[in-house]
């Protein structure tokens, strides 16, 4: 029995697989079981942020390893304690954290918060949360109900939990505001929906307009958070104060970790919310390490010259191959190219793979890109020579 009979024999498939079994990584180049290298275009789905196999993470975790992996929250958890300081020092924002498994885990939390919030914070109590068309907050049922896709709210998994909503835009969330409204919820850059931004204003005006009138402003930073699209947060990046924030993703480095973190700290109470696994010192440590390794490349100005490094080459694409893209789309790591049709997005992916890259897709016919920060100049330029050699024949 090969490796793609044993997959699909004893694993569920609740994915569209590809068969490449890989078995290193190095930086941004993960080897299969061959020795072929492929470009890492994709980090995992934006997870390995310091890349494959980096000798501090790896440290970190072996050291940690050694020690203590696991105890219950029963008891207190030094790096978790450190991991959410240095959080709130890098955010800038008098916040406290939960830690959980996940960025679907730690909107959960978000929600929770938010739902509190409106019963103990309004005469009344308020329940309703508004998302945006195009979302993505998660795969739990709640999450799931939570992003602004109908393609998710398949009949297979209703009855869903009610009191969410979608708007089309930024300017239709103001007319869906009514008495029981409790949050708005939004990502400052749609990953799932297309890499798409909003405009810093609005989000600004929004921002403003929701703290006037007591209405909490939660921000899902699971992609765009950790240094992803250039500040540490994305809000830092918009210049707004969100009440709510929540991330995941590449703050572990491939370790799952999640947080959400509130300004409201008074809300939840003992035994309110809970993890087995969340924060244990496994994953805190990780944090810490891949926390240690951006801040200093951060400072440096190291990730701010690689931004551009990549958006250059990326409209570069776009001039030379305007009959397979429309635009490019993104911000800082967080990088998309908009193709003209769904079966050119199709045909890039498959294509990039074949000559050794890895690229994905997202929403609004968008080929996605999401290199880990650490990526060289010289692995971005290997890269989009595969990738034109990819796309030179469609």
């Amino acid at each position: 029995m090969n490796l793609e009979q044993q997959d699909k024999k004893y694993v569920l498939q609740t994915y569209a697989r590809n068969y490449t079994n890989f078995v290193k990584g190095v930086g941004s180049a993960l080897y299969d079981e061959n020795g072929r290298d492929y470009i890492d275009f994709a980090s995992g789905i934006g997870v390995s942020s310091v890349g494959h196999g980096n000798k501090k993470l790896v440290s970190a975790i072996c050291e940690q390893a050694k020690n203590i992996i696991h105890i219950s929250n029963l008891q207190v958890i030094e790096p978790q304690a450190k991991l959410a300081q240095k959080i709130v020092d890098l955010s800038g924002y008098d916040m406290g954290l939960f830690f959980a498994n996940s960025g679907a885990e730690a909107n959960e939390g978000a929600i929770k918060i938010a739902r509190k919030y409106g019963e103990i914070n309004f005469d009344e109590k308020r329940y309703k949360i508004i998302t945006l068309e195009h979302s993505f907050h998660g795969r739990t049922i709640t999450t799931v109900k939570a992003t602004g896709q109908e393609s998710f709210h398949t009949p297979h998994f209703s009855p869903y939990p009610d009191g969410f909503s979608y708007e089309k835009s930024i300017i239709d969330v103001y007319k869906a505001i009514d008495n029981e409204t409790v949050a708005v919820l939004i990502e400052l850059v749609q990953g799932e929906g297309g890499v798409q931004p909003f405009e810093k204003k609005e989000i600004q005006e929004l921002a403003a307009y929701l703290k006037k009138d007591g209405i909490l402003l939660i921000v899902d930073e699971v992609q765009t958070g950790v240094y992803r699209t250039g500040e540490f947060l994305a809000s830092n990046l918009y210049e707004i104060e969100p009440d709510i924030i929540t991330l995941a993703k590449g703050l572990g480095g491939g370790v799952p970790i999640g947080a959400v973190m509130t300004k409201h700290k008074e809300v939840l109470s003992i035994g309110d919310h809970g993890s087995t696994f969340g924060g244990n010192y496994l994953s805190t440590c990780a944090g810490l390490a891949v926390l240690e390794i951006l801040e200093e490349l951060y400072e440096s100005g190291a990730i701010a010259s690689t931004h551009l490094y990549l958006e250059k080459k990326l409209e570069s694409i776009v001039k030379q191959y305007g009959n397979l893209f429309e635009k490019e789309v993104g911000l800082g790591l967080m990088r998309g190219l908009r193709a003209k049709n769904v079966s050119i997005q199709s045909s890039v992916q498959s294509r990039s793979l074949e000559e050794g890259l890895i690229v994905l897709k997202a929403g609004r016919n968008t080929v996605r890109f999401l290199p880990s920060i650490t990526i060289t100049k010289d692995e971005i330029d290997e890269g989009f020579k595969r990738f034109e050699k990819a796309i030179s024949s469609l």
